[in-house]
C-alpha cells in the first residue's frame, strides 16, 4: 500500500529540513549489490531462467528477482542516518533496458523499485524525523549531444523525443510506486537532462500532480566541465529554468577533486539548494569497496564542505558504502546549512 502522504506535504517537509539542517542522501547502490556476490540465477530468478541474453550486471532488474536484496540495502542506508534514498532504477529506461532485451519491463521495473524503497522508508520513518524516497533517474547509455562514432560527429544513436518519451514511462511508474522527489542524476549530457526535464514538467502537467525535483550533473575530470563540454556555471544556467528543489554534482570525482567545482556551483546556483554526493575517491580494485577513501576520509572531506557552508544534501556515490553515509552524516551534522540567498523560490513548495 502506497502511504505517501500528499505531495506538497512531502515537498514542504523536504525544503523545511534543509532549512534546519544538512539532510542526508544514501550512497553507492552498485558498490552494496557487489557485496552480495549474486550470480546469473540471482538476476534471472524464475521468471526470466529461458531469457536469451546474459541478465547478470542488470542490477535495475534486482527489484524484480531480488527485491529483498535491495530492500536490505535501502534499510541499511537509513539506519546509517539517510533521510533520502535513491530508488534502484538508474538504468531503469527502456533505452537503457535494450542491451538486455527487456525494453518493454521499464515501466514495471520503476514501479516496483519505488515500491521496494517506499516501504523500506515508511519502515524507518516518524513523525519526528520523515524519510524520502527519490526516484532516481540516470543518464541513459545514449547521449543526444555526444556522437557514437569518431569519424562521424553528427552521429547520433537516440533522438530527444525518444528520450523525452523513456524518461516520461520513467517518471510515471517512479510516482505510481510512492516516489516523494525525482532525482536526476549523473548527467554528462546537458541535452539528456533537458529531454528529462521536459519529461517530468509535460507528466506533472498532465496529472495535475507536482513533486520537487533535484538535478545533479557529473564533472568527469579536472577540466571542470561536463562530457558534453559545459562549465558547472553553464550547466546550471542550462538547468535553472526548471526551478529544482536543489542542485549538484555526483560522481566522476572524488570529494577532494571536486571541491571547486560544488563551490563555484555554490556560488552561481544563489536560489536554490546545493547538494553534493562524491565518489570515494579514485577506483582501487584492491580495495573492499574498489574505490580508495575510507569513511574517515570522505567524511572528513564532506565535513571540510559543511564549515565552508557550501551543502544542503550530502551523501556518496559510487564506493560508498552505509558505513560511510554514518560518517558523513555525523561530521557535517555540527555545521548549519547553506542558505539560499534568493527568494525567488520561497514559496515554491509550500502550497
Amino acid at each position: 500500500m502506497n502511504t505517501r502522504t500528499p505531495v506538497y506535504t512531502r515537498g514542504a517537509a523536504l525544503a523545511q529540513l534543509m532549512q534546519e539542517r544538512i539532510a542526508i542522501i544514501d550512497g553507492a547502490m552498485g558498490t552494496m549489490i557487489q557485496r552480495y556476490k549474486l550470480g546469473e540465477a540471482d538476476f534471472r530468478a524464475e521468471r526470466f531462467a529461458d531469457h536469451a541474453k546474459d541478465l547478470k550486471g542488470n542490477n535495475d532488474l534486482l527489484v524484480l528477482t531480488r527485491p529483498d536484496v535491495i530492500r536490505e540495502i535501502h534499510g541499511l542506508y537509513l539506519a546509517a542516518g539517510a533521510d533520502l534514498i535513491e530508488t534502484n532504477t538508474f538504468g531503469a529506461t527502456s533505452i537503457a533496458q535494450e542491451d538486455y532485451g527487456l525494453a518493454h519491463l521499464a515501466r514495471e521495473m520503476n514501479v516496483a523499485a519505488a515500491r521496494v524503497a517506499r516501504e523500506a522508508a515508511d519502515a524507518h520513518a516518524t513523525s519526528a524525523r520523515p524519510r524520502f524516497v527519490a526516484g532516481a533517474l540516470g543518464p541513459t547509455p545514449r547521449t543526444a549531444s555526444i556522437s557514437p562514432d569518431v569519424n562521424d560527429p553528427g552521429a547520433r544513436n537516440v533522438s530527444f523525443d525518444q528520450l523525452r518519451d523513456a524518461y516520461r514511462e520513467q517518471a510515471e511508474g517512479l510516482f505510481e510506486g510512492g516516489c516523494d522527489l525525482f532525482l536526476v542524476e549523473t548527467i554528462f549530457d546537458t541535452l539528456n537532462a533537458k529531454a528529462a526535464i521536459f519529461a517530468l514538467d509535460e507528466f506533472m502537467h498532465d496529472s495535475g500532480e507536482r513533486l520537487p525535483v533535484v538535478i545533479s550533473g557529473t564533472v568527469t575530470d579536472a577540466s571542470g566541465r561536463i562530457l558534453s563540454g559545459q562549465t558547472v556555471a553553464a550547466f546550471w544556467h542550462s538547468v535553472r529554468h526548471a526551478r529544482p528543489l536543489a542542485v549538484g554534482l555526483n560522481c566522476a570525482l572524488g570529494a577532494a577533486v571536486m571541491r571547486p567545482y560544488i563551490e563555484e556551483l555554490s556560488k552561481v546556483a544563489a536560489d536554490t539548494y546545493v547538494s553534493c554526493y562524491p565518489n570515494a575517491g579514485l577506483p582501487n580494485p584492491m580495495s573492499e569497496t574498489g574505490f580508495d577513501e575510507t569513511p574517515a576520509v570522505t567524511g572528513g572531506l564532506m565535513e571540510e564542505f559543511a564549515r565552508a557552508g557550501f551543502l544542503n544534501i550530502a551523501g556518496g556515490c559510487c564506493g560508498t558504502t552505509p558505513e560511510h553515509i554514518a560518517e558523513i552524516a555525523r561530521r557535517v551534522s555540527a555545521y548549519r546549512p547553506r542558505t539560499r540567498h534568493d527568494p525567488l523560490f520561497s514559496g515554491l513548495l509550500a502550497a
